[in-house]
């Protein structure tokens, strides 16, 4: 995240090493100094501690900062939340469940100043969570800070082949106009195939969904990486609009109907398709890549419950 920062600044003609200051905290001490390293290779300042992000703010993160990108471990449990009562970077409460998903979504949140946009992975089950969860992501919508989702599909990890959702929070969209909206955009079928099991998105790609982002937000679109053909296809007049299947601006009201759902699925809906237009074993790929999801989701909720109910019999309930 580190190196690609410093090339999206000097794609704009920037100096990326008087432009922007780094600063991180990780457990793993080898993680750390590998950090390091790439900052120093780079030519970039920054400021590395090692440190369990649950328990400590090395940083005296609140409000402190302009952008922030993560990429979290997902549904961590045994984090132990009697430690963090009382903890500024959680401003909506504690999750009951056991699941951290939740705490890291706030720390990015209560670490943004006035101005700030925050960029981060997350699992797709923590758009739909329900419970206290549902509470937190009401009041984080209430906010007023969400301003763009994105749904990714499957088999861009190397480590995990679970699709996953990007969530982007800009606590300076309050005030505008695109205040009581989210932005949300489907890039399920957006990527380029690098093996069988392995998928990323080429720059054009990258540049199409950005330009999405860009018009909703009343900006100019980019041409770096030759996206201009992609973005002329589905948003032929120039400006945004809502395009089925790929995007769609959601009120807040809408958000609510919805149980307050950040599912992009929920939204944005299927394209129109042509009868001479199917692809048999394009829709094939699709389905199985849906149910490989729902195999997914159902294997997450079952271990859930599974501990639940090792924690109910063992405290003698």
């Amino acid at each position: 995240m580190f190196v690609q920062s410093a090339r999206f600044v000097q794609e704009h003609k920037k100096n990326a090493a008087s432009e922007i200051s780094v600063y991180g905290q990780e457990r793993v001490a080898e993680t750390v100094r590998l950090g390091k390293m790439n900052l120093a290779v780079h030519g970039l300042a920054g400021d590395i501690r090692q440190g369990n992000t649950y328990y400590e703010d090395l940083h005296s993160s609140p409000t402190k900062f302009d952008f922030v990108m993560a990429n979290p471990p997902f549904n961590v449990d045994r984090v132990d939340k009697e430690r963090l009562k009382d903890d500024p970077r959680f401003p909506f409460g504690m999750p009951r469940t056991d699941n951290a998903n939740y705490l890291w979504i706030q720390n990015f949140y209560s670490a943004l100043s006035a101005k700030g946009r925050a960029g981060f992975v997350m699992a797709n089950s923590a758009s739909d969570a329900r419970a206290s969860e549902l509470e937190i992501r009401r009041q984080l919508i209430g906010s007023k800070a969400v301003d763009v989702m994105v749904a990714v599909g499957s088999n861009f990890f190397y480590t995990v082949t679970l699709p996953c959702t990007l969530w982007f929070l800009d606590r300076g969209k309050r005030g505008t106009e695109r205040e009581d909206t989210v932005l949300f955009i489907d890039a399920r079928h957006i990527y380029r195939q690098i093996d069988r099991a392995h998928r990323d998105f080429e720059p054009r790609q990258i540049e199409f969904l950005a330009n999405i982002v860009r018009l909703y937000r009343g900006e100019e679109p980019e041409d770096r990486h030759d996206s201009a053909g992609m973005l002329a296809e589905k948003f032929s007049e120039g400006g945004y609009q809502d395009v089925p299947g790929l995007c769609k601006v959601a009120t807040l009201d809408e958000i609510e109907v919805q149980g307050w759902s950040l599912n992009p699925g929920r939204y944005v809906g299927v394209a129109a398709r042509e009868e001479d237009d199917f692809d048999f074993f394009e829709r094939l790929e699709e389905l199985n890549e849906e149910l490989e999801v729902l195999n997914s989701e159902a294997r997450e909720l079952e271990d859930r419950v599974a501990a639940n109910v090792t924690i109910i019999m063992e405290s003698g309930y």
